[in-house]
């Protein structure tokens, strides 16, 4: 963690407090989000797929700390409300993820999809798990992302803009978390 602090800093000491186009702007959310918004970096999401609503109602929480994560707290901390819509309005402009080429074990993918039913995942989420305005689009998103997210919401230890996430995880155990982090990450 120290290292990759000491990374952003350097990050964000080279790169110009108010760069020209919001691409300039946006080069330090690559440093670890990835190139292109797709993620390379253990627990990091992929920004790509976000819709607008979505990305503005999480930029929003880290500027006012009603979600912490100290990088994107200081990252956010200056941005007016013009640069939060500027940065959600770019953020919708980057492709998704694309599934990785490993389609998945049948067996832990059918349990999977059983739990997504039964918990009602593809309710907000959308079938595709695409989302939509402030639910995230989650397909193909990073395996081990879900996993640390959906315990989190679990274990009450981060907090959405409201309770259904916390609520939905209660009855799912931390085996199945790991199995619907598994077929989330590789919806086709």
């Amino acid at each position: 963690m120290r290292k990759m602090f000491a990374f952003l800093a350097l990050v964000f000491a080279v790169t110009p407090l108010r760069a020209e186009t919001i691409e300039e702007r946006a080069a330090t959310c690559f440093a670890c989000h990835g190139e292109h918004g797709q993620s390379q970096t253990e627990n990091i999401p992929s920004l790509g797929g976000q819709q607008a609503p979505y990305a503005l109602i999480q930029l929003f929480m880290f500027r006012e700390k009603l979600r912490v994560f100290e990088p994107m707290n200081d990252m956010t901390k200056s941005f007016s409300d013009d640069d939060l819509r500027t940065f959600s309005d770019f953020i919708a402009t980057l492709p998704k993820p694309a599934p990785p080429a490993d389609a998945g074990d049948p067996a832990r993918m059918a349990r999977a999809a059983a739990l997504v039913q039964q918990n009602h995942c593809n309710s907000c989420h959308r079938p595709d798990f695409s989302g939509g305005d402030n639910v995230p689009h989650i397909a193909n998103q990073r395996e081990d992302y879900l996993a640390k997210t959906m315990r989190e919401y679990k274990d009450n230890s981060r907090h959405g803009y409201d309770g259904t996430m916390a609520e939905v995880l209660q009855p799912v155990t931390v085996e199945q978390i790991a199995d619907l982090a598994y077929y989330i990450a590789r919806v086709r």
